[in-house]
């Protein structure tokens, strides 16, 4: 006890020392809002939950009183906008409010009020929250839809303008502490993913009394529709497009309904689904509003709005046309009064619908004429509108632009460029209605109008044209434009092998018309419209004179050389991107149809090489143009004089032209997947010709009347082609082929009989799929058919394995050969050696030189007939006494001179600076 004593006394004795003074710790944080560097407004939230309860509580729900305070301090906490994590209590209480509307008219303003704030950006605290409270945003805004029930106009009008303000421009706000607004484009996709715009579409049949709230859902529906496809397909949901269409001619003093409601429909033409907008618009009530809103704009619009609206509806109802495969257009009559807005003013008409109606220079009047025309030609695609076409004398219409231009017109002509240009989008009309209505075409002598118009633009006059339309492109200060669409009508005229129309343009001069153009712009620079011209030339000819023999007569040795020019073209200029490949193809056309056939064209044809030229055409062109040359050359090969020139041919490398048939039947076969080894010969000797998509398709039964596999092969390659030149040319004796190429040919030459045996094989499958069973001789008689083909091929996979063989066999001794030649080569090198190491023993050593000195008299003696000639009288010697050499000495003798490296040459001595020769210096011993 004394001891613990004794110890508090001595800490309390310590702790009364003094110690270091200490510094002392602040630990406040002094926060940006104390600071005074928050910028905005600072948020003042409230408990949402409580306000809800209030209203919803059974006890609490008749304080009507307590509601409006609770309210509207709700409305001034949340004046710059609700955050994103409270518009489900945000949207309870609007929801309860609504409800309540009829038994406190007091709701109404500060529903209008808080819809007001909802307009603003939502808030967020975190980035995260616009992840996070996305489904809870759109629900919300979806609940704005909803409240349309409210029965006030003022709360319906302040939906659409909330709608409209959040989906639209960002407003600007006040910034708030601490929180951020969310973003444009976040605002849009969650208006977008809900589906308050098929709810503003049904609440239009509450409105239908009122006009003023119904032009603001219009509003809102318009601003969405714009750009959103999501919008458009919700609103077809809701049959938008039959909603807004039938009541476009409602009662409307505004003159809004029709302008925003044509907006609307435009943007659901361009944006919605295809086919829930054709069937919705299919009707003659939609039709009807259409038509009865254009008529009325059009005969009683005066404004320059009026009329921008009509042409609005007039492109409102092309869409419609050009979406809607059957439109009621002709049951409504729309079809035909649109007929004769577009003619009455070159077809003259009594009707009182255009009696008092003037079309005027003015901008959108000339867009009334050009629409006009584009909708009935849309309108065209349909059989049952070209009767009408035809009753409103469109045709003759159009071809009253189809004339030379005339600078100079009345008051109230169109102007030159507006002239110019309703010119070439007439005519390009006309590409479109001639070949439906040929016998307008010929009543209004489209072909002589044509032609003239063609001999007005080749013509060197100073005419300036205006190309300031689309199809004008390229022909700007000139007449080409002009000259363009005559080519392109023309070739739509002619494409459609109407022999009366052939005939009539033949007795009109076409083919020397054409001809001459042609000849006229050989050898001058073109650009891609030129090439597309001279390719349009080129076909109209070819069309004209197939299958016409006097025709090709007319074509002439002209015609000939304007082929044989084009076809003559560099083939690097077909990846040039002008278009000069439709050009070549142009002129291998011409040659199919213009020339084959008429033996004075083909004549003239072979004298100008035509034929080497397709053969190195068909050698250097892309492997998608040979069908057409193989097809052009064979039916050139009917004539005999071009079997030798195809024989006479030689291409790169010196190759003949059997060696490219051969190699473009291998190239085939290769695309086409058949069966073939290494070397190329037959691998299956059931299907030698098949290729793999034949195979994979297999044999179905099909009716007499349509193409087996089999047939539809043949067309859809080469090979038959080829097939028949080599038929044409011959299998044997032919120059330049490898043993690689004879092996093709074998397959090349049966492939008539194989062809055959497919087509068999496909009878036999086809009647055990359909299990019939033919009578006892024909059973015999396919069964030898089948042998027989099968037999054929194993012919030929034999005769294609002994062309190997014995090229392998030629392979081999030709290599022996190479072998047996570089052995001789040693040995006349060894031989060479030999010699000269006898040469120098000759010369060094005298009993061998002497020993071969009587080696050569012996063998001189014993090359002699007579033995004993040296002892005959006129025997002389022919070796020169004491002369010790062995070998045949004349009076020259040649001596190897020194090198020139050795001695510097003849001229070394020679003295350029003075053209003397220079002294030799003597070098002393």
């Amino acid at each position: 006890m004394a001891a613990a004593e004794t110890q508090s006394i001595q800490l309390a004795t310590q702790s009364v020392v003094p110690d270091k003074p200490r510094i002392p710790l602040v630990t406040h944080i002094i926060t940006d809002d104390e600071m005074g560097l928050m910028k905005g407004s600072r948020f003042q939230p409230m408990s949402l939950n409580r306000v809800v309860k209030l209203l919803t509580d059974p006890h609490s729900e008749m304080l009507f009183d307590r509601h409006v305070n609770a309210l509207q301090r709700l409305v001034r906490h949340y004046q710059n906008g609700f955050p994103m994590k409270e518009m489900v209590q945000v949207f309870k209480i609007l929801n309860v409010c609504a409800d309540r509307v009829e038994e406190q008219p007091e709701f109404e303003t500060l529903i209008c009020q808080i819809l007001k704030i909802c307009s603003l950006p939502f808030l967020k605290e975190k980035s995260s929250d616009e992840l996070v409270f996305e489904q809870i945003v759109v629900e919300s805004v979806s609940q704005l839809g909803f409240l349309m029930r409210v029965p006030s106009r003022d709360v319906r009008k302040q939906i659409c303008e909330t709608l409209v303000s959040f989906y639209g421009v960002k407003p600007q706000t006040d910034s708030v502490q601490k929180y951020k607004p969310i973003d444009q484009s976040f605002s849009q996709k969650v208006l977008e993913n809900s589906d308050v715009s098929e709810t503003l579409v049904k609440s239009l049949a509450l409105l239908q009394n009122e006009l003023d709230i119904k032009l603001e859902v219009l509003s809102v529906l318009q601003h969405l529709s714009r750009k959103s496809a999501k919008a458009c397909d919700q609103m077809l949901r809701a049959q938008g497009a039959f909603k807004i269409c039938s009541h476009l001619m409602d009662p409307d003093h505004s003159g809004q309904l029709l302008y925003r409601s044509v907006d609307t429909l435009w943007n659901l033409l361009e944006n919605g689904d295809q086919a829930q907008l054709a069937s919705q618009l299919n009707n003659s009530t939609c039709v009807g509003q259409v038509r009865d809103a254009f008529i009325f704009q059009l005969t009683q619009g005066y404004s320059h709005y009026d009329r921008q609206l009509r042409n609005d509806l007039l492109v409102i109802a092309t869409l419609m046309v050009s979406k809607c495969q059957t439109t009621t257009f002709v049951e409504t009559g729309f079809a035909k009064q649109l007929t004769l807005f577009a003619t009455f003013q070159e077809v003259k008409s009594h009707n009182a619908l255009v009696r008092h109606l003037k079309l005027l220079r003015n901008h959108e009047d000339f867009e009334l004429k050009k629409l006009l025309f584009n909708i009935l030609v849309t309108m065209a695609e349909d059989s049952t509108t070209v009767s009408i076409l035809s009753e409103g004398h469109l045709m003759l219409a159009l071809f009253s632009f189809v004339r030379a231009n005339d600078v100079s017109g009345g008051p109230n002509d169109w102007s030159p460029a507006q002239f110019e240009e309703l010119q070439l989008h007439a005519m390009s009309c006309l590409c479109v209605l001639c070949p439906l209505i040929l016998e307008d075409y010929m009543t209004c002598q489209g072909s002589t109008r044509i032609l003239l118009l063609l001999e007005w633009c080749v013509k060197p006059d100073d005419y300036k044209g205006h190309g300031n339309s689309f199809h004008g492109n390229g022909g700007r200060g000139s007449k080409r434009a002009q000259m363009r669409q005559c080519l392109r009508l023309l070739r739509s005229v002619v494409s459609t092998g109407e022999e009366k129309v052939l005939q009539d343009l033949s007795d009109q001069g076409a083919i020397n018309q054409i001809t001459g153009i042609l000849t006229e712009s050989l050898g001058k620079e073109v650009d891609s419209v030129g090439i597309e011209m001279h390719s349009d030339m080129l076909f109209i000819l070819s069309c004209l004179c197939d299958n016409d023999m006097h025709r090709k007569e007319l074509f002439g040795t002209a015609g000939v050389d304007i082929t044989v020019h084009y076809m003559k073209s560099n083939p690097k200029l077909l990846a040039s991107g002008l278009g000069h490949h439709r050009l070549l193809l142009a002129a291998v056309d011409a040659v199919w149809c213009a020339i084959v056939g008429c033996y004075m064209t083909e004549d003239y044809f072979l004298e100008k090489e035509g034929v080497f030229i397709l053969v190195d055409l068909l050698e250097m062109c892309p492997r998608n143009m040979h069908n057409l040359v193989l097809g052009c050359l064979l039916d050139l090969c009917e004539n005999p004089k071009t079997i030798h020139h195809v024989l006479t041919w030689r291409g790169q490398d010196a190759s003949t032209a059997a060696h490219l048939f051969c190699e473009i039947w291998r190239n085939e076969e290769r695309d086409m997947g058949v069966k073939r080894n290494q070397n190329g010969a037959i691998v299956d000797v059931k299907k030698p010709l098949m290729g793999v998509l034949q195979e994979k398709q297999g044999v179905t039964p099909l009716p007499a009347s349509c193409p087996s596999q089999a047939i539809v092969d043949v067309s859809e390659n080469m090979r038959a082609k080829i097939y028949s030149i080599f038929c044409k040319i011959g299998f044997t004796d032919l120059p330049g082929l490898t043993v690689e190429d004879h092996v093709t040919l074998t397959v090349v030459e049966k492939y008539l009989d194989f062809k055959m045996g497919e087509v068999w094989s496909e009878v036999i499958l086809e009647l055990e799929q359909e299990q019939v069973r033919p009578v006892t001789p024909d059973q015999e008689a396919i069964e030898a058919i089948s042998r027989a083909v099968e037999e054929r091929a194993l012919i030929v996979a034999g005769t294609q394995q002994e062309l190997l063989e014995a090229q392998q066999n030629q392979d081999q001794l030709d290599e022996q050969e190479f072998y047996a030649e570089i052995r001789e080569n040693y040995r006349q090198k060894e031989k060479s050696l030999n010699d000269f190491t006898e040469f120098i023993a000759r010369t060094s050593n005298y009993t061998i030189l002497k020993a071969a000195k009587e080696r050569q008299a012996l063998s001189i003696d014993a090359s002699r007939i007579q033995t004993r000639y040296k002892d005959s009288d006129t025997y002389h010697e022919t070796d020169l006494p004491n002369l010790k050499t062995t070998i045949f000495s004349g009076k020259n003798v040649m001596v190897e001179s020194t090198p020139n490296k050795l001695t510097g040459g003849p001229l070394v001595g020679y003295d350029s600076a003075h053209g003397t020769l220079r002294e030799r210096k003597i070098i002393a011993a």
